[in-house]
């Protein structure tokens, strides 16, 4: 049995991108669905988080309500649309813990009026908010540790690194390299969820925009002793040809490196 599993809903940066030249690696925006044995913790709450909702409730028997933790790396748009079409959101019985650094204000503004129809009291879950700060480590659920760390993006991000039964998953995102004590928060994690918006060629018109590139990826993970490398966040302009190419440029430099793509399984 694995200890943790990842289920990719989301895997777009910026932006969701639908269409025919987006299908086979998906137009949405980042959420990640990770399981501790019984825990269930999601990574950010991009416009993938509609269809996990979707999936959670058709799941859900009335005596097992959705009981989860998400664990949000900063407040831009793209990282957070998908929380008022959260089908749990809406529903009584479910429980949702909602962890970031400073996020309650944003959050609470962003599925409000004028940018939303004023849904507080439509939200009938019960719904807990939680700060985080950088460099913290916190027990999160029995079995189940959240370490943080600083990354570097306008405005600021959260990383985060899940311990579970011997092994742990790192999800950095939003980051622009370098980034001082990146290499030594991520060391030996069994995989590491990056953001590898761009390539080499495509970063030197874009630095300062927060984001990184596969090559950068590929040498984090061989320096911090990684396992798997997923690279995540994929630029809008890239459609399904591209994600081949960068995959297989990827997967060549260091064996093993997956692009993320919509319903990918990844068991530790």
């Amino acid at each position: 049995m694995a200890k943790i599993s990842l289920r990719f809903w989301g895997v777009r940066g910026s932006i969701p991108t639908p269409g025919a030249a987006r299908m086979r690696y998906g137009g949405n925006t980042p959420c990640v669905e990770l399981r501790c044995g019984e825990h269930l913790l999601i990574l950010d709450a991009g416009s993938g988080l509609r269809e996990l909702g979707l999936a959670l409730t058709g799941r859900a028997k009335p005596s097992d309500p959705v009981d989860a933790d998400l664990l949000l790396s900063h407040a831009h748009l793209d990282h957070i649309m998908g929380l008022p079409f959260f089908a749990p959101m809406f529903d009584p019985a479910a429980r949702l813990r909602l962890w970031g650094r400073d996020m309650e204000a944003a959050l609470r503004m962003s599925w409000r009026h004028p940018l939303m129809p004023d849904l507080q009291d439509a939200f009938r879950a019960g719904i807990s908010h939680h700060d985080i700060a950088p460099g913290s480590e916190v027990a999160l659920r029995p079995g189940v540790r959240v370490s943080t760390c600083a990354l570097r993006h306008p405005g600021g991000t959260l990383g985060y690194r899940i311990h579970h039964a011997g092994a742990s998953v790192a999800y950095v995102v939003d980051q622009e390299h370098p980034q001082e004590g990146l290499d030594a928060f991520v060391a030996g994690a069994d995989v590491m969820i990056y953001d590898a918006s761009y390539t080499e060629a495509e970063y030197s018109t874009r630095v300062g925009w927060g984001h990184s590139t596969w090559q950068e990826g590929v040498r984090l993970a061989a320096a911090a002793g990684v396992g798997r490398l997923v690279l995540f966040h994929h630029d809008p302009d890239h459609d399904d040809a591209t994600m081949d190419a960068i995959e297989a440029a990827a997967a060549a430099a260091r064996p093993g490196t997956v692009a993320a793509r919509e319903g990918m399984l990844i068991e530790v």
